[in-house]
Parts: structure tokens; sequence; C-alpha cells
């Protein structure tokens, strides 16, 4: 039987440690566990992702963001103004697991959106963008540049949190369906992906903090982002108005998968 070029090693070893104190042998055990411990301990925090437990309304002002928070929480209906500041309230998924997140409404006026975007953006979970489907097609440019900004931001690419594009307002006779403002932002943002492109080139610069929206060559689309994308029909006012329950069923699934 061959002999084992280590056996020599372990019994000088194992002699050593009977020679020693035992004192000193057990502070030696102690000694490399605490090196074990604190190198996996430091291996975890340092690769662990943080938390992310943040959901996020946005949307151009009166697209109703705030009536839809609100229904979300309580179910019930409030009469909302625009808002000037954010405001925010645990949530409680309705999902087996009991999930809960914190449900923030960011104000939509565009001189107010950058600041409370930068402050929320990291810990966003989900962030869900409405659209008020009735006059769409009056606001589609609009909702296309503030989509833009969301899309092209280096935070929200790398996080990749889930996108809800969230179609209100669906109780109105002209509201627009979810399938047809899919494709005008699509078409919306390929154009602007163009116009800011040559105007970054024109500029002989880069936008600080901005990545590149969907594949270089190719007409943008939502399956090219690195987050999941869902569009959704919801009305927060609901059929039947003020008395009635809201119509979010839709949302309120999408957000239970989280």
């Amino acid at each position: 039987m061959t002999e084992n070029p280590f056996d020599p090693f372990v019994e000088s070893l194992r002699q050593q440690l009977e020679d020693q104190d035992p004192t000193f042998v057990i502070a030696v055990i102690v000694a490399i566990a605490v090196v074990v411990i604190t190198c996996l301990f430091l291996k975890y925090t340092l690769t662990s992702k943080t938390v992310r437990s943040a959901v996020l309304l946005v949307g151009l002002c009166d697209s109703g963001k705030t009536l839809l928070f609100c229904r979300l929480l309580t179910g019930g209906f409030r009469r909302t103004q625009t808002s000037i500041t954010d405001s925010s309230a645990p949530y409680k998924a309705k999902n087996d697991r009991g999930s809960t997140w914190t449900l923030i409404d960011l104000p939509g006026h565009d001189s107010l959106r950058p600041q409370y975007l930068d402050k929320f953006k990291s810990a966003a979970r989900a962030i869900v963008f409405v659209v008020d489907s009735a006059i769409f097609q009056k606001e589609v440019r609009d909702v296309a540049e503030f989509l833009y900004v969301l899309l092209t931001d280096s935070v929200i690419s790398t996080n990749a949190p889930n996108l809800v594009i969230a179609c209100n307002k669906q109780d109105i006779t002209m509201a627009k369906s979810a399938k047809l403002i899919q494709q005008q932002l699509e078409k919306e943002l390929n154009t602007l992906r163009v116009t800011r492109s040559a105007a970054l080139s024109s500029q002989d610069g880069s936008e600080t903090g901005s990545v590149f929206l969907g594949k270089k060559g190719k007409d943008f689309e939502f399956s090219q982002l690195p987050m999941k994308v869902e569009f959704l029909e919801c009305s927060a006012r609901g059929s039947k108005g003020e008395e009635g329950d809201a119509d979010m069923e839709s949302l309120e699934r999408s957000l239970a998968k989280l």
C-alpha cells in the first residue's frame, strides 16, 4: 500500500499539539474560527444587495397618482389635489407571503420630479408609471420624455426595478388601451433617442449618469430594457364614480408578484 506523502506532516503536527498546553491549543482553534467567521461575514456583507422595498408612483400631473395611492392603501375614494411633496405609507400586498412595501407617491410637476426621483430611486423595488389614458394623445410627448429620463438613468438601469405602466382612467369613454399606449410610446421613445443622441453628438459630450436606451441599431421596444415591464389598464375612480370601487385588480396582482 502506497504511503500518503502527507502522513509525516500530519503526524508531526499531531505530536506538536500534544506537547502544547491545552489552553494554547484551544486559543489557536478559537482564533482560527474567528478568522473564518469574519471572512464569511465580510463576503456576505460585501456581495449581498441592498434590499429595495419602495414602490414609487410616478407620472405627469393629474394622471391620477394620488387617488391611486389612496385607493391602494384604503380602498376608499378621496378628492385630491396636485402634490407638491412626497407621500408614503406601508402597503401590504395581496399575496400569501404577506409582503409589505413602502408605497411612495412622488409629485408630478416637472420642476419637482428630478429632486424626488433622485431621493428615492435607489430604494425602488418597482416603479408604477401612471398614464392618463383619456388624454394620452395630447400628452404622449411629455409622457415619453419623462419615461426617457427614467429609463436612461444609470441607477435605475443598474437596479432594474419592475416597471409597471398603469394606464389609468379607463372608465372614461375616450381612454386609449394599454396596447395602443405601448405602441405609441415605443415610437415616441425611438424618436426621442435619435434626437437626444444627435444633440449630444453636436455638443461633443455625453449626458452625465445616463445610459443608452434599448439596443443600438434597432428600433426601441420595451422588451429590450434590463427590467421587467408590464402594461396594464386600471381606473382609480372606477366606473361608478366616488361611491363605487376602483378597478385596480390588475395593478394589485402585479404588486403581489414583487
